[in-house]
């Protein structure tokens, strides 16, 4: 790991995440979980306040960045339930088949390498009843923007922690075993190459 990987990548995805657009996304979104909940890259735990703590028993918040997560122990610190670490990637989730109720992930499935990997453990580890909960970035509707994001994507993903601008969204959750219940999607303020937002919940497409 370089030293701008340790050192200073943190903090700025920290900043980035931390925005009010964003903040206001995750407040509609993550009072949805319920049970026990998988939070698939918690990052420095900025979804921790918005649980409620009257549906929710306990929170795993998995995250392969140890600077991070260290971040995020200090907001845990706050919160009425269990909170538990795993230093991981989302390609592997090291918890039992259908043991979670809900799985949350935000801004999170851009950076994911194999992203594909990642969604069909989000559904292994879901119960049959559960739901996915997200809010992501991605592909942009306009065909301007459409073309920046491929442009810039190379660049942004070396100097983002290979964060991808363009992603489906919507196609990755579908076509990994997820069938979208509800969604929006628009244009929150910010930068828009970066700021074409996916959010809603889904569950098992398995009949």
């Amino acid at each position: 790991m370089s030293l701008y990987d340790k050192h200073v990548l943190p903090k700025l995805v920290h900043f980035a995440c931390s925005q009010q657009p964003a903040m206001r996304q995750r407040q509609k979104i993550v009072p949805l979980a319920k049970g026990r909940v998988l939070e698939v890259g918690l990052g420095s735990g900025l979804n921790l306040p918005y649980y409620d703590a009257s549906k929710v028993s306990k929170v795993w918040g998995l995250d392969p960045s140890p600077e991070m997560i260290q971040i995020a122990e200090t907001r845990a610190r706050s919160v009425n339930f269990d909170v538990e670490f795993i230093d991981l990637p989302g390609e592997h989730i090291p918890l039992e088949t259908n043991s979670v109720d809900t799985v949350v992930v935000t801004y999170t499935l851009c950076t994911i390498v194999d992203v594909d990997r990642a969604i069909k453990e989000m559904l292994r580890v879901l119960r049959p009843d559960g739901e996915l909960v997200f809010c992501e970035h991605g592909i942009a509707p306009d065909v301007s923007v459409r073309r920046l994001q491929k442009c810039i994507n190379p660049l942004w993903k070396r100097i983002g922690g290979g964060c991808h601008l363009n992603r489906e969204i919507p196609k990755l959750i579908e076509q990994n075993g997820f069938r979208i219940k509800e969604m929006e999607a628009m244009y929150i303020s910010g930068w828009r190459p970066a700021s074409y937002n996916y959010w809603g919940t889904a569950i098992s497409g398995v009949l």
